[in-house]
């Protein structure tokens, strides 16, 4: 069974316990892009172009540094187990970035503070999902 982490026509929502309530671009460490820093690469020079199971796979990947030929048998054996979607992002969880998935599945960032972010809160054609909180309650 291949997992997924796309989502349709919904909007992920900053967690609620997010340190910053304006979008930030995630810091790199030293000159090491993490894993928030590539997500954003990606998701902001290109909106709509990938699906969120593209970029978590795209960042895994080069994070591990597969090779052209091992990456069809690390993509299956990544989606064959549940992972975790953009609500587990540091982008919304942390950085204060909203994702959006389109009808198609693909996803784009849009800054907490944004009218562009206001306005899918308040689409009722849109479902609202909240990204998850970094600590417990």
């Amino acid at each position: 069974m291949k997992h997924s982490t796309n989502y349709q026509n919904t909007f992920i929502e900053i967690a609620e316990d997010s340190k910053y309530k304006q979008a930030q671009i995630p810091p790199l460490k030293g000159d090491k892009k993490t894993v928030a820093y590539l997500q954003f690469e990606m998701l902001h020079e290109q909106p709509y172009k990938f699906t969120s199971d593209e970029v978590l796979f795209a960042v895994f990947a080069q994070r591990k540094g597969f090779t052209d030929a091992e990456m069809e048998e690390q993509r299956q054996a990544y989606f064959s187990k549940g992972q975790p979607c953009f609500r587990a992002s540091p982008l919304t969880k942390s950085y204060g970035w909203g994702v959006h998935s389109n009808e198609e599945g693909k996803v784009a960032l849009y800054a907490a503070e944004s009218e562009e972010y206001k306005n899918f809160l308040s689409d009722e054609s849109i479902k609202k999902v909240k990204a998850m909180r970094s600590k417990r309650k």
